[in-house]
C-alpha cells in the first residue's frame, strides 16, 4: 500500500540518503532507522503508531519472558502465538468481513498486521528454541517489526537473518546500489504501468457475455496480472530494503518454470510459503515424516495459507485444492523433477500441466464469488 503513494517512496528514498550520508556511523542504520519507522507511522497515522507501539511493547515483553522462563515453557510459546493469531489475524477477518464493530478500531488499524503477526510467531519460535541465547535488543526487535519497505506486503523476513543484519555495519556498494534501484523502477513500472493496463482489460472482458474461450482468457489473463501485481510490490520491498542495508529474500524465483505444484509453492510467495512450511513441520514434526504424514500436513499448511489470504469459503477450497494436489504428489513421489534426467519435451509438459492446474484456481484472488462463479460457469458455455 506504501507504494502507491508518491509521499512515502519519496521518503524513503529520503532515508536512503540519509543512511548513504551517515555510513561511517557503525549503528547508524540500527537507531536512524526505527527514528524513520516511528516518523513514517506517525506522519501517515497517528492511530496506526500507537497501535503498532503498543503491539510491539506488548509482544517483546513476551519475547523477553519466553526467552528467559523455564516454567511452563511451551504453554507461554503456545499462548502468545495463539493471542496473536485469534486476537489479530481473526479480528482483522472479522472486521473485514462487517461482523466485528468496536469505535477503538478501524480499517487503517490493520494496516500490515497479516504480515507482522507473522514476524512476531517467528521471533517467538526463535525464543522458544533459543532461550536465553535468543534475547535481543528492543531497537532490534521493533526494528525488525516496523520494517517499513516489507510493512505491507512481502518478502516475509525471517528474524534470524534480520538480527544477524542488525550487527552490520551499513555497507551498500556501488553494484547493490545499481541493481536496487533497477528493481524498484522495475517494480513501479508493472505495478503502476501493467497492471493498471491489465485491471482495465480484464473489466472490459468481464463486462461481456461469456464463453469458454473468453473465460479462458479471463483466468490466463489474471493469473498474468496477479503475477506482475505480487511480484512488483516485492521488487520495490526487495530494492529498498536493501538500500537500507539489510538481506531481503527473493520472493518469485521463476515460478512459470515449476514442474510441480511442491514446486511451484516454493517459487511463488516463496517466504509465505516457507513460513507455513517451517513452522508448521517444525511443531508437527521434529523428525522427517512419512509421505501421508507429509501429505496430510502439506493440506492443513495449504488450508491455512488459503484462509491467510481470505477468511472466506473461497479461499478456503482454494487452499484445500492446493493441498490435495501436493498431498498427490507426495505420495506417488513426483515433488520434483530433474530436469538434466528428463526431456526437455517431459520437463516442459510438465511445466505446463502445474501452470494449467494454477490458472485454473488464481482467479480466487479476485475475492469475489460473482466474478468466481461466472468465469467458472463461462468455461462451460461453447459457442457454436
Amino acid at each position: 500500500m506504501f507504494y502507491m503513494h508518491m509521499n512515502a517512496i519519496i521518503a524513503m528514498i529520503g532515508m536512503v540518503a540519509v543512511l548513504m550520508l551517515t555510513r561511517k556511523w557503525a549503528n547508524n542504520k540500527r537507531i536512524l532507522m526505527i527514528i524513520f519507522s516511528l516518523c513514517f507511522l506517525l506522519l501517515f497515522s497517528q492511530k496506526l503508531l500507537i497501535f503498532y507501539a503498543a503491539f510491539t511493547v506488548i509482544n517483546y515483553a513476551g519475547f523477553v519472558y519466553l526467552c528467559r522462563t523455564t516454567l511452563w515453557r511451551k504453554a507461554t510459546f503456545i499462548f502468545a502465538i495463539a493471542a496473536n493469531v485469534v486476537g489479530v489475524f481473526l479480528g482483522v477477518r472479522l472486521f473485514v468481513m462487517d461482523i466485528f464493530h468496536n469505535p477503538l478500531f478501524d480499517a487503517i488499524i490493520y494496516l500490515g498486521l497479516i504480515y507482522n503477526v507473522l514476524k512476531v510467531i517467528d521471533a517467538y519460535y526463535f525464543a522458544y528454541f533459543f532461550g536465553k541465547e535468543g534475547q535481543v535488543p528492543a531497537i532490534d526487535y521493533a526494528n525488525y517489526l516496523l520494517f517499513i519497505p516489507t510493512f505491507t506486503s512481502g518478502p516475509i523476513l525471517k528474524f534470524r537473518d534480520f538480527m544477524a543484519d542488525s550487527k552490520k555495519p551499513y555497507n551498500v556498494d556501488a553494484a547493490l546500489f545499481e541493481d536496487s534501484v533497477k528493481r524498484i523502477i522495475l517494480g513501479l513500472f508493472k505495478k503502476i504501468v501493467v497492471v493498471t493496463w491489465m485491471t482495465s482489460v480484464f473489466d472490459q472482458v468481464l463486462k461481456q457475455d461469456l464463453h469458454t474461450h473468453q473465460s479462458l482468457f479471463l483466468l490466463i489473463w489474471f493469473y498474468a496480472l496477479i503475477y506482475f501485481d505480487f511480484s512488483g510490490y516485492s521488487d520495490m520491498a526487495i530494492g529498498f530494503g536493501r538500500l537500507m542495508g539489510y538481506t531481503m529474500p527473493e520472493n518469485f524465483k521463476r515460478p512459470l518454470f515449476s514442474p510441480s505444484m511442491t514446486q511451484f509453492w516454493r517459487n511463488w510467495h516463496a517466504t509465505l510459503g516457507d513460513f507455513f512450511r517451517d513452522h508448521i513441520f517444525m511443531f508437527f514434526s521434529r523428525t522427517a515424516p512419512s509421505r501421508w504424514v507429509a501429505s496430510s500436513l502439506s493440506v492443513l499448511i495449504m488450508v491455512l495459507i488459503g484462509l491467510w489470504h481470505g477468511f472466506t469459503w473461497l479461499y478456503f477450497f482454494y487452499g484445500l485444492y492446493h493441498g490435495i494436489i501436493l498431498a498427490i504428489e507426495n505420495i506417488f513421489k513426483i515433488t520434483t523433477v530433474n530436469k538434466k534426467k528428463v526431456s526437455k519435451t517431459y520437463f516442459y509438459f510438465r511445466c505446463f500441466m502445474t501452470q494449467a492446474l494454477v490458472t485454473f484456481s488464481v482467479i480466487i484472488y479476485s475475492s469475489n464469488y460473482e466474478t468466481v462463479l461466472r468465469i467458472y460457469k463461462g468455461l462451460l458455455h461453447f459457442t457454436g
